[in-house]
This record gives structure tokens, sequence and C-alpha cells, in this order.
């Protein structure tokens, strides 16, 4: 071995002994190893065994550094089944294939109780894969989180991943995971053959959508179909309504400190975008069934009316997930297509609001290293899209792997947006994300008056978030 690679072998590990000594959180699990290395340095020096090289002299050391145990297959936990996690399986079927590296995934409803059990009981798995950040942070403020920055290419991170996806994906300034399949919820979904019968062009503001509505009305039809119903969870379609327009009518810092409960629930923004939801939502003449029909319809059903002869509705919004509903034999591009939920106050543009899943990382072992590299890589993910049903934050990901144009043009809209929010229910505590704001959502459609409605969240707000 030559002198040049000897020295740079003596650097490395002197510099792995100074990140692992550096990662405080969590404790990696680990045992000591005896390594030879050989220094060169400059004469004159003290040695215990020298042999002379001109004017360098080679110093024989031994050093003694800590190395993740190997356990020769990486538990993951998380929600996917089905399809999903056929898909997922197949998508690292070739790291295990090259590596040897096996994968033992774990499926469960109900994620945060069994996480909580097994991070309790000191035996989390390897990874986990959590539906929003919210969680992630808690694990991370606990320390029981390996921060992936310490091994991971973090230039190759910040060319493949927007800055707000890292973000999202921080705590304390280091990072502990990465998003891996997305949900764009900035999307409404219209028939292009209705549109074009009936002469209608896709409008690109809050204006132009809202004279579109009003001329759908005056040519006899219904312009909008939305479904509340959700059983337990019924209200959460509007929350993702007024959570855009909040986005495009105060901006990303006012919805952030929205979700931190930085300003009440009465604040006058937060109040503008529920009454911009309200202007549709509550209008009996725009949505399909009236505010009844809203209330009572299933969510997953309720876009079925605009693909009848003739349409019962012109558009609907909702998540990019929401195409695994639609009727069956209907085709993409043809009889359905979208057009991103329009901006409003022009200052704010055309941000993006979504889901993700999110990757974490809880053994420092070298295999959940490689499977997290691997999985932050274009390849797997590539091997997803074009099964369909997936959409990545990954820019690195070729458009051309998904496999249709619809899928495309909604990645696309993905990985370039400027501004990209989770969305806020996912954030706030249960109490409010899950409790107070759908309810409120379903009492306002319904017919209640809205200072009552926000009055209401705030007082369980302040509850939740400890004020």
């Amino acid at each position: 071995m030559s002198h040049r690679k000897l020295w740079v072998l003596f650097s490395l590990l002197i510099t792995v002994s100074l990140v692992l000594a550096a990662c405080a959180q969590p404790t990696p699990q680990v045992v000591k190893e005896t390594v030879v290395v050989t220094q060169v340095v400059e004469k004159p020096v003290e040695v215990t065994k020298v042999v002379e090289k001109e004017k360098t002299v080679e110093v024989t050391k031994v050093v003694e550094k800590e190395v993740p145990i190997s356990r020769g297959v990486v538990t993951v936990l998380g929600v996917w089944g089905g399809d999903e996690l056929s898909a997922f399986q197949e998508a690292v079927f070739p790291f295990t294939e090259e590596t040897g590296i096996g994968m033992a995934f774990e499926g469960t409803r109900d994620l945060a109780a069994v996480l909580t059990t097994r991070v309790e009981a000191g035996n989390p798995p390897d990874l986990a894969i959590l539906p929003n950040p919210g969680q992630m942070r808690e694990l991370a403020a606990a320390g029981k989180l390996v921060p992936i920055d310490t091994f991971m290419d973090m230039d190759t991170l910040k060319k493949n991943y927007a800055q707000a996806w890292l973000d999202l994906a921080s705590y304390d300034g280091k990072l502990y995971g990465v998003f891996y399949k997305v949900a764009n919820k900035s999307l409404v979904w219209y028939n292009p053959k209705a549109f074009e019968a009936a002469g209608y062009q896709v409008p690109t503001t809050w204006d132009e959508l809202i004279a579109l509505s009003d001329q759908i009305v005056a040519d006899g039809g219904t312009p909008w179909c939305i479904g509340l119903e959700s059983g337990a969870a019924s209200g959460w379609p509007g929350t993702d309504w007024i959570e855009d327009i909040m986005l495009r009518t105060a901006g990303p810092e006012v919805y952030d400190k929205w979700v931190n409960h930085e300003i009440p629930w009465t604040d006058p923004a937060i109040k503008r975008a529920w009454e911009l939801f309200g202007q549709i939502a509550r209008n009996e003449d725009y949505v399909y069934g009236g505010t009844t029909g809203v209330l009572s319809t299933f969510f997953g059903d309720s876009p079925a009316p605009m693909f009848d002869d003739p349409p019962g509705c012109y558009m609907h919004r909702q998540a990019s997930f929401i195409t695994g509903f639609f009727p069956e034999g209907v085709v993409a591009g043809e009889d359905y297509d979208f057009f991103p939920f329009p901006p409003i106050d022009e200052q704010w543009g055309t941000p993006v609001l979504g889901g993700a899943d999110l990757i974490v990382m809880f053994n420092d072992t070298p295999e959940a290293r490689k499977l997290m590299e691997y999985l932050a890589s274009p390849k797997p993910q590539e091997i997803w899209a074009g099964k369909g049903g997936f959409i990545s934050p990954n820019k690195a990901v070729s458009l051309d792997a998904y496999k249709d144009e619809l899928t495309r043009k909604i990645a696309q809209a993905v990985v370039s947006a400027e501004v990209f929010r989770f969305d806020a229910s996912d954030l706030m505590p249960a109490a409010v994300g899950a409790g107070s704001f759908w309810t409120g959502v379903l009492d306002y459609v319904g017919g209640a008056d809205l200072d009552a409605v926000l009055e209401e969240i705030e007082a369980s707000a302040q509850d939740a978030y400890g004020q």
C-alpha cells in the first residue's frame, strides 16, 4: 500500500472517530476494533519503530475505533400494505441483489402507537416510514433518531432535493430523514371532454375560477363536487381547501405561524381563508347536492358525477391520490385532467400543499446506512414511479420514469414548486388538526356562524398547545 493511501486511511479513521464522538443522539450500537495504520511524517520525530525513508519516516501505530454492529438485515416499520408494499419491495430488490443485505418490513395501521411502544422498550426498527414530520421532530428532540447528515452525501442531497424538503426533514440544524413518497394536494380535477363541449377554459386565477363557476351555474350546470364524509375523520377534505387558500392569501410565513399557533384562529388572515372556502362550499348553487350533499357524501365517491353524461359537476379539488377512486375505465388525459389550484393574491404565487412519507433511522448499522443511501437515490424511486401510484420529490428522478403524462405533470409541479408546505392539520396537535378543525369545517358548511366556529377551535387550540 502506498504512503499516500496509508495517510488517507489514517485521516479517515480520525475523522470517523470524531464524527461518532460528536453524534450524541442516539449512541450507535458499536463494537471496538483494533486497526494498525502507518503514518508518514517529516523527520525528525520520536518513534517506537522507525524505517528510514530519505526525508520521511514511517510510524506504525495501533489505534482503536468504534464501528457499528453488523446485522445483515434491515428492519423497516411502516403503514404500507397491498400494492404500496409490493411496489416498495420491488424497488428494494436490486439493493438486496447487489449487496446481499435483506429487508424485513413490518406493516401496521397504528404506526404511532407501535413505534412509541418499541422505542420505549429499547427495540426500535432500524428504519421507520413516518406519515409526516411532526413525529420526526418529537423523536429527534428526544434523542431517538440518527442524524443522517453524519454519513449521507449532503452535496448530492442538496442537488436532488429542494431546500424546502431538507428543511422539513431537519431538526435543530441536523437532517434526520428523506422524503420518499409525496401526495400533491393543490390540484383541481376536471373532465376535458365536458369542458370542451361546453366551451369552458381552464382558469388561471381565483377570480377566473369564480367567474367560471358563475358561468356554469348560468348555463344550468353545477360547478363543484365536494364530499366531506369520511367516517370518524369527516371534515378533513375541507381542511385541505382552507390550507391551500391560506398559502395563497397569507403566504408561507403566516401559514407556519398558524400551524404553530403563534396567531389565534380568530386572526383576520385565517378568517379570510375560511370565507373564501365558504364562497364555494356553502353556495347551494355551486355544489352538487347542495350543502347537504357536501356533508353526507363520502369523499371518495364525490368526484363520480364529474363523469356522468351530462356532467353532474365540472370540477373537483382533491389530492393526487383521488384518481384511485375514479370510476373504472376512465382514461387519464382524455376523461380527466387537472389544473393547479390557482393563485389568489399574486404575491404568493402557486405554492404546493401536500403530504409525504418520511424515512428516518433509529439504529446506526452499516446495513441501515446503505439502505438509507439507496432509498435517497433515484433508482428505487424510478422503479416505483414506473408502477404508478408514486410521486417523488427527488429532482434526479427522470420524469420519463412515470407511467403516464398526467403523473409526470403532477411530479413536475412538486419538484419545481418554489414553496411547498405540509398539510397543516397533520402538523397540529391531534385535538385540533384531527379534532376541532375537522368538526369546525362540518359546522361551518352546515350553516354555523364563522366567528363562533373559529372561537371554538381557538379554545381547543389553547388547551392543546398548552397556552
